[in-house]
């Protein structure tokens, strides 16, 4: 008789824990692994605000949705090969302190339990990442010992077509400590500082340093949380088309019960008990579909201006009377409805200043500065909604916030550039701190300018954020450019709602193969770094992008394309500066040369702008 589904609620620790006879399977057809800082960031940050909470439930962290396979002894991960990857990375990164904490650490009556908590919790992880038995995990750090058990089969194999680097795992779990690790890890070419090594390794690198701030107590409890209070719902199918059904059943059309269901019900039962749930239902019928377009925006929903109307009411609980910052932030739910449901007996005013901030949103969103800064990290809207609410919103126009929003896209910029995560001080915190004065308005701006200024100055340098720029493979950096090289020119400049990221010299393509001589690369490893530079890439109306396809650079530019539009036709700055230096030249040729130069135009450009030189 075939199997049936079988969900169940697990520890993480239980979860990673396999047999001796089982292993992780990542199949053929699955993405390479892609989590980057920002996602493993967001992961540290819900582990550490959920101990912070005092939560009495335990964390879930989602559905894992496994293809059972060969008498049960291989586990396909059908959905969760990200966080089950990222986990294993975390866990070899608390196992390297925590053998770290229990040598440095002295052994008297006062420090036994945490000395037994550690060897507890090293045990645990060395079980997990190696199917050790207990007998054979020594009570303390023993580098033979401990080598000849990391030769043990890693739990998780990778068989994606799409992953480059398979092996990249097994090196980091194999290793002793984190520098035998970055001596033998793959190091891509080209490439420069962090932005040499491979997602793997840099997502175990921020964990590495993130726990590496920790004292041993604070190790020991992280490590003991994410073992045995963080859960998983694992679910195992015996048939892999049932698996990949569920996979997207549960990714599509799940209606679970959000926030601001929770907290638009207490409102109006708040409001029907003080007799004004008429003039509440038709705030909140406002204030929905106010929301409505901001979604389709991709600005904001309802939950988010929830979230920054938490914040601004919570900013003056973050800093304490000696100065520290308390960056730990509850859950929405738990703040409305548990530590400060006073706010719920006020349901017309907290309605009011909700529809303010989506006004404002909605006239804001439309300046370029906006637009741009719109494409980083989501976390800017947290603080600008507490500087918003300031003004009346016929107070506001584009010249006023421009500063203020400026400040941010700089801050903001140099962490898309930076392998440091939202959640570090250099980000969190300061803003943290910021937002009381940002709400104030009897705090100039100059003055806040000013903080961020001296921010940025103080903990990074201009060469050392150009040289990230040069390196720079991403898209989000070409929007800021485009808008930088608009400001130099005083052009006009917007986004707009069908816009592209082009590669100059294309990225696939029939006349590849000619196109890579023309531009003087010797192989394909070296097109593969230069492509992606932010010299060759500009922003393109999509229209215009799909006409002209992976063409050559003279027909792109060339004022005499049949049936076609092409660089001429954009309204975008580097575009236009392209057709004017290149029209009059009858065969151009765009080469490794011109993507330097243009790379380093923009390096120049970007880092004026992030520490305001001229």
């Amino acid at each position: 008789m075939a199997k049936n589904i079988e969900p169940k609620l697990m520890k993480i620790g239980d979860y990673l824990r396999l047999e001796e006879d089982t292993i992780f399977t990542i199949p053929e057809y699955q993405r390479a692994y892609s989590w980057r800082i920002e996602n493993c960031d967001k992961l540290w940050q819900d582990i550490n605000d959920y101990m912070e909470s005092d939560e009495k439930d335990c964390y879930f962290f989602g559905t894992i949705i496994i293809s059972c396979q060969d008498d049960d002894t291989r586990f396909g991960l059908i959905d969760g090969q990200q966080r089950t990857t990222t986990f294993l990375l975390l866990l070899k990164a608390l196992l390297i302190h925590i053998n770290k904490a229990i040598l440095e650490t002295k052994v008297d009556p006062d420090s036994e339990p945490l000395c037994r908590g550690l060897q507890e919790r090293r045990r645990r992880i060395m079980e997990i990442l190696y199917r050790a038995e207990i007998e054979n995990i020594s009570s303390f750090p023993d580098k033979d010992k401990d080598l000849e058990l990391f030769k043990n089969e890693i739990i998780l194999e990778n068989h994606s077509i799409n992953e480059k680097y398979k092996d990249e795992l097994a090196t980091i779990l194999r290793a002793y400590d984190f520098e035998d690790a970055k001596n033998t890890v793959i190091t891509i070419p080209y490439k420069q500082k962090d932005n040499k090594y491979t997602n793997f390794f840099r997502n175990f690198k921020f964990f590495y340093d993130k726990v590496e701030e920790l004292s041993a107590s604070e190790v020991n409890k992280i490590t003991k949380t994410i073992n045995d209070n963080c859960e998983v719902i694992e679910i195992k199918s015996w048939k892999l088309e049932q698996a990949i059904k569920m996979f997207n059943s549960l990714n599509s059309d799940g209606l679970p019960l959000y926030d601001s269901d929770i907290i638009s019900a207490q409102l109006y039962a708040e409001a029907e008990k003080q007799g004004v749930q008429n003039e509440f239902a038709e705030l909140w019928k406002e204030f929905n579909n106010s929301v409505a377009e901001l979604e389709q925006g991709r600005i904001a929903d309802i939950n988010s201006i929830l979230m920054q109307y938490m914040y601004f009411e919570r900013r003056m609980e973050t800093v304490n009377e000696k100065g520290s910052v308390n960056v730990t932030t509850p859950g929405l739910r738990r703040y409305f409805t548990e530590i400060h449901k006073e706010l719920l007996q006020d349901p017309i005013g907290m309605c009011k200043t909700m529809i303010k901030i989506v006004k404002m949103w909605k006239k804001v969103s439309k300046y370029p500065t906006t637009q741009v800064l719109q494409k980083y990290n989501e976390n800017s809207k947290l603080f600008l909604a507490s500087y918003f609410l300031r003004f009346n919103e016929e107070d506001v126009n584009e010249e006023s916030v421009k500063p203020i929003l400026e400040s941010f896209l700089r801050l903001f910029v140099i962490l898309e550039l930076v392998d440091v995560g939202y959640s570090s001080k250099l980000f969190k915190t300061f803003l943290f701190r910021e937002e009381i004065k940002l709400a104030d308005k009897s705090i100039d701006e100059a003055e806040i300018i000013n903080d961020f200024d001296e921010h940025i100055r103080t903990n990074w340098n201009e060469k050392d954020i150009k040289e990230l720029i040069e390196d720079y493979d991403g898209n989000i950096l070409v929007y800021l450019n485009e808008y930088l090289l608009a400001k130099e020119k005083n052009n006009n400049f917007s986004i707009g709602s069908t816009c592209d990221i082009e590669h100059i010299m294309p990225a696939s393509g029939s006349n590849l193969q000619t196109i890579r001589k023309d531009a003087g690369m010797k192989d394909e490893e070296e097109f593969q770094e230069y492509v992606n530079k932010l010299g060759n890439k500009i922003l393109l109306e999509a229209k215009i992008n799909r006409s002209i396809g992976n063409e050559w650079f003279r027909t792109k530019i060339s004022s005499s394309l049949i049936d076609k539009t092409g660089y001429r036709d954009s309204k975008y700055p580097m575009a236009t500066c392209l057709v004017t230096k290149y029209e009059e030249d009858p065969k151009p040729y765009w080469t490794k040369d011109d993507i330097n130069r243009e790379t380093n135009k923009a390096s120049h450009r970007i880092v004026d702008f992030i520490f305001r030189k001229g």
